[in-house]
C-alpha cells in the first residue's frame, strides 16, 4: 500500500464518519462500534 493510497483511504473513512455524525448524529458509528465490541468478545471466547 502506498502512502497516497493510505491517505486517501483514511480521508474516505474520516469523511464517512463526518457525514454520519452530521446526518444521523453518529448513530451508524455507534452501532458499528457496539457490533465490533461484540465481535471482539466472541473472538476472545473462542480463543
Amino acid at each position: 500500500m502506498t502512502n497516497t493510497l493510505a491517505i486517501a483511504l483514511g480521508l474516505l473513512v474520516l469523511g464517512g464518519l463526518g457525514i454520519d455524525a452530521f446526518l444521523t448524529g453518529g448513530a451508524g458509528f455507534k452501532f458499528l462500534a457496539t457490533k465490533l465490541i461484540d465481535l471482539l468478545d466472541w473472538i476472545a471466547f473462542w480463543r
